[in-house]
């Protein structure tokens, strides 16, 4: 027989019954006030994301997006006269603690206003290495994104296969750090920029 509640033996207690809490459900298109994740811009990049409200309960401040410019540029690669060698241009490494090391890369620069990518290619290639060209055909374009004062740059550049025609070799003072020949099988090798290696590799056999 089961002694009744207070009539003595051992006391049972009832067992306990947690309650779920009921969570409100937002209206569609609603956010959290916490919430400060932020949707990619049309060009791809992430804008900045939003500064929670401050202390005195003002309104928050938002940090400016960063300002996106395009620049065309066109170069390429000029072959000698023997057809044997390439022309590279060399800057000095700013990685490098030493200053020794140079990245060396195809000659190229900014498209004039009135310029067609052709001739901004050969004026350019002159500019920077002191050689006259003309040009055999073109090998592609590259396009590629960095950061420079404090803006987005989205950069397109023209390639060319030259022929050289004249000219000394001479590095462009304050552009240029050096410029040389090598041979053509050792182009690919030679470029710092996966890109540029890319572009020349796929090339084959480079031919004037």
């Amino acid at each position: 027989m089961t002694p009744a509640p207070g009539a003595g033996g051992e006391a049972v207690s009832a067992p306990s019954v947690k309650r779920k809490k009921r969570r409100r459900r937002r209206p569609a298109g609603s956010h959290s006030p916490n919430n400060t994740s932020v949707a990619p811009t049309s060009d791809g990049a992430a804008p900045a994301k939003k500064v929670a409200p401050n202390k005195n309960g003002k309104p928050a401040k938002y940090p400016k997006y960063t300002k996106r410019v395009d620049e065309v540029s066109a170069g390429g690669l000029v072959i000698d006269a023997t057809g044997t060698k390439g022309l590279l241009i060399g800057r000095k490494d700013l990685k490098d603690s030493k200053g020794e090391r140079l990245l060396w890369s195809l000659p190229k620069g900014h498209i004039e206003e009135g310029e067609t990518p052709e001739q901004a290619a050969i004026r350019e290639v002159c500019e920077e290495t002191g050689i006259e060209s003309e040009i055999s055909h073109a090998l592609g374009v590259i396009d590629f994104w960095f950061m420079a004062g404090g803006k987005r740059i989205h950069k397109t550049v023209h390639h060319y296969l030259f022929k050289e025609t004249g000219g000394v070799l001479a590095p462009q003072i304050t552009e240029v750090d050096d410029v040389g020949w090598f041979p053509l099988e050792e182009i690919v090798s030679m470029l710092a920029y996966p890109d540029e290696k890319k572009l020349i590799a796929k090339s084959g056999e480079l031919k004037i």
